[in-house]
């Protein structure tokens, strides 16, 4: 008989059946359970090992004291699929007095950590984050059209082109038709030294796994297609230093007399066609001496600006470095090259400001493999190239970057290290310094409105001590699965509020 107090006798099991040693260790004997009771545990605890590792990550979130911490942390990233975890402590104190303001410190949060927003901007990676992106590329293109965030209302006024300029041919390739015409039809037929034929007859799709890729691949100019890749910065600085050029020959002023007075503004934005070769969307505005605070001349126009354009394009020439490989060779942008007005409507001869800015900031969300621009991780090996899942044509232009980056007259080009971009070395979207804000301005403003505007550091003179290190990133998989959860419930928390304010708005008052 067991008293209160009294320790559970222990029983031990048996040796094994060879003499071995027991089979387990002292079990203890529970009071008051009953073989039924233990029958009924250990058929729960078989029906826990049935479930899946998702469901058990999710029971075992569910059961932490802080899980409810948690969560807020997850909806305070919008539900990022991929957070960044950091440890670390912040202080804000009175330098004067030395009294603690604030004080931050991640050993009273669920793991120690505090999650921060990835920033991705791509859709595949990170919606709720893309999304935001997407936000802010709007916001930032449409204020240098219209005004707002600090760009004053009347760069409206100014003269605005939407530009595109492409890149050269390097070889035909299998095109799509809108009118359902064959892709390159030709009477005669024939082949090229190859042995591939010269025309083509198929209608391809949009998707179709031809579509983009080169009629014959040894006739392609594989190592010209990379070489303008690497140099398309150095393109854009000609075409807008020539720019400055072709409009004071237009004038008839001098360069340093126009630069005087006239100053060029433009946000542009890097996209790849189905042929993997990058084209550039511009937005190129005409300022005053002073940026868009000043109106620009009486005699600057739309129409000059589009004829300084399209000679200064033409007028581009670039030279590779010498390759006793593959010689020198000139780069240009491509014949193909479009000049449009900006309005504040769309008109059949000119665009809206939202249009340029819904369509740019469309384009930033997309990854890589959306695009035939390549992956979306850096490439560490050869190895790596032969096992990505990319187009025959996309793995032959990363297999001339890495062959090209090996040779000494590239290695300033970085090439092994861009060949998952195809050799493109520049940001996604690149805009002058006085077009409009920034990304930075824009996540600044966006934080003060969700702290209603109230900042110790706006009240009086204060001084900020942070120790912050960097401890992971990403979900587990019931924490990605709650994660996901959070971010579809606020997508639909602010469609349902726009859809209040639309009705609002569409109801007469009174």
């Amino acid at each position: 008989m067991i008293t209160h107090g009294d320790t559970p006798p222990t029983r031990t099991h048996p040796p094994g059946r060879y003499g071995g040693p027991p089979r387990k260790g002292p079990t203890t004997i529970t009071p008051g359970r009953t073989p039924a009771d233990r029958r009924a545990a250990l058929q729960r605890a078989a029906r826990l090992r049935q479930l899946p590792t998702t469901d058990h990550d999710l029971i075992r979130l569910a059961q932490e004291p802080l899980f409810p911490r948690w969560l807020q942390q997850v909806t305070a990233t919008g539900g990022c699929a991929h957070p960044v975890h950091l440890t670390g402590h912040t202080t804000t104190h009175d330098p004067a007095t030395g009294e603690v303001l604030h004080h931050y410190d991640t050993r009273c949060e669920p793991h120690e950590r505090l999650l921060l927003r990835c920033r991705n901007r791509r859709a595949a990676v990170c919606p709720p984050c893309s999304r935001l992106h997407a936000g802010d590329t709007f916001h930032l293109v449409r204020a240098g059209l219209v005004g707002g965030k600090t760009v004053p209302p009347t760069v409206r006024d100014h003269p605005r082109l939407f530009v595109t300029l492409t890149a050269p041919s390097f070889g035909p390739v299998h095109r799509t038709t809108s009118d359902g015409k064959p892709c390159r039809p030709r009477r005669r037929g024939g082949e090229c030294e190859h042995g591939c034929p010269l025309g083509c007859s198929v209608v391809h799709t949009a998707n179709g796994p031809m579509a983009g890729s080169p009629l014959c691949p040894g006739c392609y100019d594989y190592p010209a297609h990379v070489l303008w890749h690497a140099h398309t910065g150095r393109l854009w600085k000609a075409f807008t230093d020539n720019l400055y050029h072709h409009l004071a020959t237009l004038t008839g002023r001098t360069r340093t007399g126009l630069r005087r007075t006239l100053r060029i503004s433009y946000a542009k934005i890097a996209e790849y066609q189905q042929r993997g070769a990058v084209h550039v969307h511009a937005v190129v505005r005409l300022d005053g001496a002073d940026g868009p605070d000043s109106a620009a001349p009486r005699w600057a126009s739309a129409e000059m600006l589009t004829t300084a354009v399209r000679s200064a394009a033409a007028a581009v020439r670039l030279h590779t470095p010498y390759s006793a490989a593959l010689g020198e060779y000139e780069l240009t942008w491509g014949a193909q090259l479009d000049a449009r007005p900006l309005r504040a409507f769309d008109t059949p001869d000119a665009l809206s400001d939202d249009a340029v800015a819904a369509y740019v900031a469309k384009y930033v969300t997309k990854s890589a493999t959306e695009t035939a621009g390549g992956l979306d991780y850096r490439i560490i090996s050869r190895d790596d190239i032969q096992t990505a899942t990319v187009p025959h044509h996309t793995r032959a232009l990363m297999m001339t970057c890495w062959r090209l980056g090996g040779q000494p007259e590239y290695a300033h080009l970085r090439l092994r290290a861009w060949a998952h971009t195809l050799g493109y070395r520049g940001h996604i979207l690149t805009k002058s310094r006085t077009y409009s804000t920034s990304y930075g301005a824009l996540r600044a403003e966006r934080a003060e409105h969700r702290h209603d505007g109230e900042t110790v550091r706006g009240e009086l003179s204060t001084a900020t001590d942070a120790s912050w290190r960097y401890a992971g990133s990403g979900h587990s998989l019931g924490a990605a699965l709650l994660a996901a959860g959070i971010a579809e419930d606020l997508a639909t928390n602010r469609e349902l509020a726009r859809e209040a304010l639309a009705g609002d708005r569409g109801r007469p008052a009174g």
